[in-house]
């Protein structure tokens, strides 16, 4: 037995050895960090591509399509077919919802929560599941697009490796970064736009120290993409005119009605999924019925199925009317809404580069219908809707530009493009403030406006910042039994409480010494701060703004049900703190 284990236990010690030495690598060289970021490039490509050909294998079965054909561009779905896929694929969702709520498990974190909040921590098999039910929804026809699991799977499976590597906090948001960078890339076949996903929404940030693990993971995510399964998607574009110096103005009221659209829909998203979980539907049956209102939908028009890969190709290289494109424009929004509503699985990322199609579109035959002489090409008014409603839905000026102009290979009218893209991130930072990731998060309580990393905020507690064991004294002493029991130089302030040793307030300790021969009465007379106070698990920020509202040097800290006081903090540590804390996140985000 002892030989035998032995070889085991020396085995055992030789890994262990060189998983140090590799950890110890990529803390010390930036550089090393490559390796691992091509690695989350390949696995993240590879279930990119599982996903993206199960979902059409399944539409193909289920809708009976042609292998050439996409769902959303079929002439029509019958009701035998559309009704039992949508409803069936709701009751397998709704059964899983239902299955996470009674065993009180948490939501799953999406990459943008993981790296603004939890250091990049994911995990696998949540990611894993919330890809699963994309696959799911998506298959089944509902109104929503991969993109979500994509990043989800991508972020997920770097930030196991990461975590499996012990990397530092940044590091860890670095590489799941990636992951999300290198599924976006290869998911379109644009790996600029895939490394300009993790920099924009997913890190919050762009550092040149980032711009070597992005990059690579992204570029060598579609490489392996166009390895495996060919050429990506691409979005074929009639030729457009030269843009003159007159259609940059006209350019610009697309992003004015993109953002109007994409504000009203992200509220649209949050009133019907609250109105949706104010009735009495069971949580397994609301997919079911979300998935008949799509399928009733998709008896108008097919377009409103899936994400609308098919249904966005067609609309841009070919000429509708305007009153087509308006019902078209309605019917996919409402669908999108109902589909989240419900609780389908998935996002808005690629249906707002078909909604904001078909923006540019209305908008771009009304202008030359009204204003014929400065109106841009209606295809380039087409490209600059798919990017300037992504801008305002998912956000990334920079990602959902190089998006568009990769997919249609088209570069002549970059600038335009990129110019309304901009004007729509500054009108909806403006006005609204969340993409539409953020602003999900906010209706679940957290204050999260992009993925820069405030978890250091979050952890920064006053538990961990408070002096405990303060002097306490009955606020029914008189001020000479006071000044005995606690002699100057003793403590710089007091905490008072009430004989049911509840918090009554604070006593400046040198003050009353130096006022004592003239003072009469109870001390608890002269205390103050007797309605402000802190709470072990309120966070720095929110602390020091009831020190700036209180105009106090030191609070106490009371359990929030007794008001029995548990410690004091003082407002020059706290600050110092803080100080030093958001000084190590900057140097963090700057790469040094």
């Amino acid at each position: 037995m002892a030989s035998a284990s032995q070889p085991l236990t020396k085995k055992h010690s030789d890994r262990t050895r060189v998983v140090r030495r590799m950890r110890a690598l990529l803390r010390s060289h930036e550089l090393a960090l490559v390796l691992p970021s091509a690695l989350v490039g390949v696995v993240a490509s590879a279930a990119v591509t599982l996903m993206t050909k199960a979902a059409m294998l399944m539409h193909v079965l289920i809708y009976h399509l042609p292998f050439d054909i996409r769902l959303s561009t079929a002439d029509h779905v019958t009701a035998r077919a559309a009704f039992p896929a949508l409803m069936l694929g709701g009751l397998a969702l709704g059964l899983m919802e239902a299955y996470r709520l009674r065993k009180g498990l948490r939501s799953p974190v999406d990459p943008i929560e993981a790296n603004a909040l939890r250091g990049g921590q994911m995990s696998l098999r949540e990611s894993a599941a919330v890809s699963f039910q994309t696959v799911v929804s998506n298959s089944s026809g509902a109104s929503v697009g991969l993109e979500a699991g994509y990043a989800q799977i991508g972020a997920g499976l770097a930030s196991f490796l990461g975590q499996k590597l012990r990397l530092r906090r940044g590091d860890l948001r670095l590489l799941v970064g990636t992951g999300a960078a290198a599924a976006i890339g290869s998911a379109f076949g644009a790996p600029l736009a895939g490394a300009f996903y993790g920099f924009e929404l997913i890190l919050g940030n762009y550092s040149i120290a980032a711009a070597g693990p992005v990059f690579t993971g992204s570029i060598v995510g579609v490489l392996v993409t166009r390895l495996i399964a060919g050429a990506p998607y691409q979005i074929d574009t009639p030729p457009v005119a030269a843009l003159k110096l007159a259609n940059y103005p006209v350019l610009l009221g697309v992003a004015v009605f993109s953002v109007i659209i994409g504000i009203t829909a992200m509220r649209l998203a949050g009133v019907s999924e609250r109105f949706i979980q104010t009735t009495p539907t069971p949580v397994w049956a609301r997919p079911i019925l979300g998935g008949a209102a799509v399928a009733a939908l998709a008896m108008v028009t097919p377009q409103v199925l899936g994400a609308g890969h098919g249904a966005l190709g067609l609309n841009v290289s070919q000429t509708f009317p305007l009153m087509v494109l308006a019902s078209l424009l309605a019917l996919k929004l409402l669908a999108a809404l109902i589909s989240l509503a419900t609780g389908f699985r998935g996002g808005l990322f690629f249906s707002s580069l078909f909604m904001g199609a078909l923006i540019g579109k209305i908008y771009g035959l009304a202008v030359a219908a009204w204003l014929p002489s400065i109106a841009p090409d209606t295809t380039v008014c087409a490209l600059a809707g798919m990017a300037t409603l992504g801008v305002a839905i998912v956000g990334g000026p920079l990602t959902m530009s190089f998006i568009v102009l990769e997919n249609t290979s088209d570069y002549s009218v970059s600038a335009g493009v990129i110019a309304a893209s901009i004007a729509a991130s500054l009108l909806v930072r403006a006005t609204f403030g969340y993409s539409f990731s953020t602003w999900r998060l906010h209706l679940r309580g957290e204050n999260i406006r992009s993925a820069s990393d405030i978890g250091w905020i979050h952890d920064l507690k006053v538990a961990n910042l408070m002096r405990r064991d303060p002097p306490i004294a009955p606020d029914s002493l008189d001020i000479g039994e006071f000044c005995l029991r606690h002699p100057v130089g003793s403590a710089h302030f007091v905490v008072m409480v009430d004989e049911a040793g509840r918090y009554a307030g604070l006593v400046d300790l040198p003050e009353i010494h130096a006022q004592a021969h003239w003072l009469t009465g109870r001390i608890g007379n002269f205390a103050r701060q007797k309605d402000v106070w802190l709470v072990p698990l309120m966070n720095a920020k929110t602390a020091m703004a009831l020190f700036d509202q209180s105009e106090a040097d030191q609070l106490a800290v009371l359990d929030p049900e007794t008001k029995a006081p548990l410690g004091v903090l003082d407002e020059n540590y706290l600050v110092r703190r803080y100080a030093d804390q958001a000084a190590a996140a900057f140097h963090s985000a700057i790469g040094e």
